[in-house]
């Protein structure tokens, strides 16, 4: 995985008022952190962080963070957003290792077509959207690909069929369910509510009267 290079601000003025004349002159607050590193506060622009996550790799894009006269290699991680705009208020950049093992997030991407589910009507049922995943931090993929060609209704693709990359390994249970091929949903027809006074009527309809109980009765005699 490429590493991206990020520059940051040290220093940056710290309490809500400072924080705001920083989002207001287009800069994100963040901290770095990790391996025994005093918490260093910073400040990145908003448009360059964009820019470097915003290719295949995400989040999980390897930052070169130049802050001050040190480098860091770094993730970003703990992004806070704006309630309603959505955009990023606050970052924590984790310092990592290129030998470590970490945790990260991948999105899971369905490939192929279900022909066999489509033809009958079915549904893919996609239930997992990423999958934690644990390598080092230049393993880790931009994306886990499920291919769901053969996939048929009632069948599942669990964690167990995966193949993962080398050196990428998951903790969840292997019976785990990423995709599922879903019956046809049946529709159930309700039948038509009867208005009150048309179910007598319809009885009243079809019981004989009295009258013609009787002429029944007397042919049957004849």
């Amino acid at each position: 995985m490429a590493e991206v290079a990020l520059v940051a601000e040290v220093g940056r003025p710290t309490g809500s008022a400072a924080t705001r004349r920083l989002r207001r002159d287009g800069l994100i607050p963040g901290i770095v952190y990790g391996h025994g590193t005093a918490p260093v506060s910073v400040a990145v622009v908003a448009k360059e962080l964009r820019t470097a996550l915003s290719g295949e790799s995400g989040s999980n894009t390897l930052l070169s963070l130049q802050a001050g006269d040190q480098t860091f290699l770094t993730l970003a991680r703990e992004m806070q957003r704006h309630p309603v705009r959505g955009t990023v208020t606050h970052v924590d950049f984790q310092i990592v290792r290129r030998d470590e093992v970490i945790s990260a997030d991948v999105p899971v991407a369905l490939i192929g077509e279900a022909l066999e589910v489509h033809h009958e009507d079915g549904l893919v049922d996609q239930q997992l959207f990423s999958l934690p995943v644990r390598a080092r931090p230049t393993d880790i993929p931009t994306v886990i690909e499920v291919d769901v060609s053969a996939l048929t209704i009632g069948a599942a693709i669990r964690i167990a069929d995966l193949t993962l990359p080398p050196g990428v390994e998951t903790d969840l249970e292997d019976d785990v369910a990423i995709v599922i091929g879903q019956a046809p949903r049946v529709e159930v027809v309700e039948p038509e509510p009867v208005a009150e006074g048309e179910e007598g009527e319809a009885a009243d309809a079809e019981a004989p009267t009295d009258a013609s109980a009787e002429a029944s009765a007397g042919g049957d005699g004849d």
